[in-house]
């Protein structure tokens, strides 16, 4: 514990102080004081609870980079949200503190809101075709987080969806892993799906369509399964 006052949270946190032996770029005093004084300033953390569901994060933004090299300043977060215009609200709000100090503010690699949707019909059939395959309930749940969802929802506007798939755990790490039996498992619930919404036939061609775009079976194969040789 001595001297880290994150000892609980970092533990294994050392900072060290070495004397430069030479300065050729920098920040000037002032600049220095702004700089800081931008970072206290600037949001960090939740931003907005979801209205419709509850404990659920609708808004966040997080501080992720803060880079000072050759004498300029950089910083990166990331704004995140369920609905668009809180996304933007956010967003304006974290520049904000930047333009005050007279820094160039852009902002790229936006991740549409895909916002939930408690009367899903699609969430209603999948549900009960769950609880009917594996004589069990399923997790139903709204997570904060980026999804695919969200870019299509951006070009098919009012398109009913849901993200669902096999478990998996430390996404987006080194030490991420999928439960190889819990694939075949979803599989066999998106076949059955697909055949349920077979009587809707511009519904199923864009989901079959979706299916091919990530690889995961050809168009034509799954139109046989899910036809049995029938014509549409």
């Amino acid at each position: 514990m001595p001297g880290n006052i994150f000892f609980k949270s970092e533990p294994g946190l050392i900072i060290e102080v070495n004397n430069a032996d030479s300065i050729t770029h920098g920040l000037s005093l002032m600049d220095s004081n702004e700089v800081v004084n931008a970072i206290f300033s600037v949001f960090n953390g939740v931003y907005k609870m979801s209205q419709s569901i509850e404990g659920l994060v609708e808004t966040s933004s997080s501080l992720a980079r803060v880079i000072l090299k050759e004498g300029s300043f950089v910083t990166q977060s990331l704004q995140r949200s369920s609905v668009e215009s809180s996304k933007q609200d956010i967003s304006k709000t974290v520049g904000a503190s930047f333009l005050n100090i007279g820094a160039n503010v852009e902002h790229s690699g936006s991740y549409p809101g895909w916002a939930p949707n408690t009367d899903s019909e699609i969430l209603d059939v999948m549900v009960s075709l769950y609880k009917k395959m594996f004589n069990s309930d399923p997790k139903v749940q709204a997570c904060h987080a980026g999804l695919e969802c969200g870019i299509l929802n951006e070009r098919y506007p009012g398109l009913d969806m849901i993200s669902f798939g096999p478990t998996i755990k430390n996404p987006h790490s080194p030490d991420e892993k999928v439960h190889i039996a819990s694939v075949q498992k979803f599989w066999s619930l998106l076949i059955e799906v697909l055949k349920v919404n077979t009587t809707t036939s511009n519904v199923v061609n864009h989901m079959l369509q979706c299916v091919n775009a990530i690889g995961r079976v050809k168009i034509d194969e799954l139109k046989a399964l899910l036809t049995d040789g029938k014509k549409e």
